[in-house]
């Protein structure tokens, strides 16, 4: 094996390990969008007439929890393939 074989296969596994840590913006994005539908559910129970004014405020917080998923899965996609 000669460096430049061992230089290559060393940034690779550094890469792979980058990538795997700004995989870990994918749990909190997971926690977040559970949070944000047991809230919704804890409140159409006290008040079900708010249906549709919760409902709105439940799909805008899962999508920013959902933007903040996709945006680690993109740097881990950048990480690896740059």
């Amino acid at each position: 094996m000669n460096l430049i074989t061992a230089i290559n296969s060393i940034s690779f596994s550094m890469k792979a390990i980058g990538a795997g840590m700004a995989c870990s913006g994918l749990i909190g994005a997971g926690v977040g969008i559970g949070l944000v539908f047991a809230s919704l559910l804890k409140s159409f129970a006290i008040n079900p007439r708010l249906k549709g004014q919760l409902f709105g405020y439940a799909i805008l917080g899962f999508a920013l929890s959902e933007a903040i998923g996709l945006l680690s899965l993109m740097m881990a996609c950048v990480i690896l393939y740059t």
